[in-house]
């Protein structure tokens, strides 16, 4: 079982390309925060994350807060701004620009992406993507809090490198546009931001705690391959120390500190995302999707569902019915 894989597919991340930008130095733009727009670039998710790709030219990319150091983003580079935070791109360190909130609608009457020519000044030229990625961020998504703000993805990178060809050379069809090309674009923007959390997870120190960090623990990754691969399984502490090969009591104290939470609450946390998006996604009634995930019975699910997201799983499926993606 790949885990971050169970996971990234278990909360929908679906990404989307929305501009394509050739600019001329001196230029600034600015990205509202997310919040404010994720009803009209990707509505019908709970969390949005902004990306952005730069294909020729330079530029500084930093949060509007200033709360993380600028980063400066080269030919082929990526940067991802994992909690949809307000930020500016530009091509002088600090500079800032109102953002246009009339520019984010997805259209109806032809693909994505918007194209902006000769944006800034007169100087030299620069051209870069940007775009967003939709995910469920409830019942229990786990990356979310396991990465920093701001992630950097550096061509030189073997598959930052490759995400950067890709791209290019899908963006050449807008001249002759072909069936299928948007959604090309959304599914490298996945992949870009696969490659980010990869290299993120590599970067890691050895001490490092967290979920990403136990992604690569021998005893800990094991365990959770183990629940993500048969999540409703009746798993004890007891079963799933066997399985490690690790003493209960020395378990329970390794999954705690490394992942920062116990062992059975993960698992539950886990089961609840996965009947959530049974529920969602396939109409299954509570009782079903209670079931297929572990739960024994359906008044113990709508329990743990109604704390952990703090509305009984059917009002939670009722609201989101209208605003499910296509």
């Amino acid at each position: 079982m790949d885990v971050l894989s169970d996971v990234l597919r278990a909360v929908h991340l679906t990404g989307a390309v929305y501009f394509d930008i050739t600019a001329r130095q001196p230029w600034v733009a600015a990205t509202p925060p997310v919040a404010s727009i994720c009803g009209k670039v990707m509505p019908g998710f709970d969390h949005v994350i902004a990306f952005h790709i730069m294909l020729d030219g330079w530029c500084w990319a930093q949060l509007a807060d200033e709360s993380q150091p600028e980063v400066r983003l080269e030919a082929g580079d990526a940067v991802v701004f994992v909690r949809g935070d307000a930020h500016f791109m530009s091509t002088e360190p600090g500079e800032r620009a109102a953002p246009d909130f009339g520019i984010y609608y997805r259209p109806n009457d032809r693909p994505l992406p918007f194209i902006f020519n000769e944006f800034g000044g007169s100087g030299e030229k620069s051209r870069f993507v940007c775009g967003y990625l939709g995910c469920d961020a409830r019942p229990f998504n786990p990356i979310l809090d396991a990465l920093p703000p701001i992630l950097h993805v550096k061509h030189s990178s073997v598959g930052g490198q490759l995400t950067h060809d890709l791209i290019r050379l899908a963006l050449q069809e807008k001249e002759n546009p072909r069936a299928g090309g948007e959604t090309i674009l959304s599914k490298l923007s996945e992949l870009m931001f696969l490659q980010a959390v990869r290299e993120y997870i590599e970067s890691l120190p050895r001490e490092s705690t967290g979920w990403l960090a136990a992604l690569r623990d021998r005893q800990i990754g094991a365990a959770l391959r183990l629940m993500h691969g048969r999540p409703a399984e009746a798993w004890t502490l007891d079963s799933l120390a066997r399985e490690v090969g690790l003493s209960r009591s020395v378990f329970a104290e390794r999954f705690a500190d490394v992942m920062g939470t116990p062992a059975m609450h993960y698992l539950g946390n886990w089961r609840l995302q996965l009947a959530g998006r049974l529920l969602a996604s396939q109409g299954m009634s509570i009782a079903q999707a209670a079931a297929e995930v572990g739960y024994e019975s359906e008044a113990s699910f709508n329990r743990a569902f109604k704390k952990q997201v703090g509305v009984p799983p059917g009002a939670w499926r009722r609201a989101r019915r209208p605003a499910s993606p296509s």
